[in-house]
């Protein structure tokens, strides 16, 4: 590995991103970090494709209310 990336590094890594985004904004961009992230291993994988075939093939559920006729 090429880089060698030491803990102080790191911790400064981490103050320019908290000074970047802000305390408020760090939940949102680390969900948005992982869900890229899971997306991307996904189609790495071609789960989306098998996916949204099976949706497609499978008809749609729908429920019907039962009405009482007196």
């Amino acid at each position: 590995m090429p880089f060698h990336i030491g803990p102080w590094e790191i911790a400064l890594i981490l103050v320019i991103i908290l000074i970047v985004f802000g305390v408020g904004k760090l939940p949102q961009v680390g969900g948005a970090l992982g869900k890229g992230i899971r997306t991307f291993r996904k189609a790495q994988r071609g789960e989306d494709d098998e996916e949204e075939e099976t949706k497609k093939s499978q008809p749609k559920k729908t429920t019907r209310k039962k009405t009482d006729k007196s």
